[in-house]
């Protein structure tokens, strides 16, 4: 299955991230990233969606999704013409014998520690999803104590944005 990102631009309101993925759930989408938060002005907040389906299923998705009252636009996100990141912290087990690999992976990854204790550490990466998942992976030799990952934020390039397909 391809995966597909969507920007949704929705009113600010109560139950509205409810209907919206009420939607994804009905047609038997898995959501395997999502984010929101409000935009530039109080009265909207953007959803931010990754999804797996072909090319039809999508379709008929984002037509449903207009179909809901509080939906002002939708942009669907290719990965050529947006810029996207994730954050990543990750805990790993302190262990003195490989200590100084696990920082010499996060140094080639451009991670930061950002917590240090004589049991763990605690490492932040920002990055595109192949990149965070990559590390995991890599951390994966090790002993990885928890992980927290954010959504995937992603904004077109240039001029564009998801305002300006409704013209608010």
């Amino acid at each position: 299955m391809k995966k597909f990102t969507v920007a949704i631009l929705v009113n600010n309101q109560f139950g509205v991230l409810n209907r919206v993925t009420s939607m994804f759930r009905r047609r038997q989408f898995n959501i395997t990233s999502l984010t929101v938060s409000e935009t530039e002005s109080e009265a909207f907040s953007r959803i931010t969606v990754q999804s797996e389906g072909d090319e039809i299923k999508k379709e008929q998705l984002i037509n449903q999704l207009y179909k809901l009252p509080d939906v002002c636009s939708i942009a669907e996100l290719e990965d050529l013409d947006t810029v996207s990141r994730e954050l990543l912290l990750i805990k790993v087990k302190n262990d003195p014998q490989v200590r100084g690999d696990i920082r010499s992976a996060s140094d080639a990854y451009e991670g930061k520690v950002v917590d240090y204790t004589k049991e763990s550490i605690m490492i932040q990466m920002v990055g595109d999803s192949r990149k965070i998942d990559n590390f995991i992976d890599l951390m994966r030799d090790f002993e990885i104590l928890e992980i927290c990952r954010t959504g995937i934020v992603t904004l077109q390039r240039g001029s564009s944005t998801i305002r300006r397909v409704t013209n608010l």
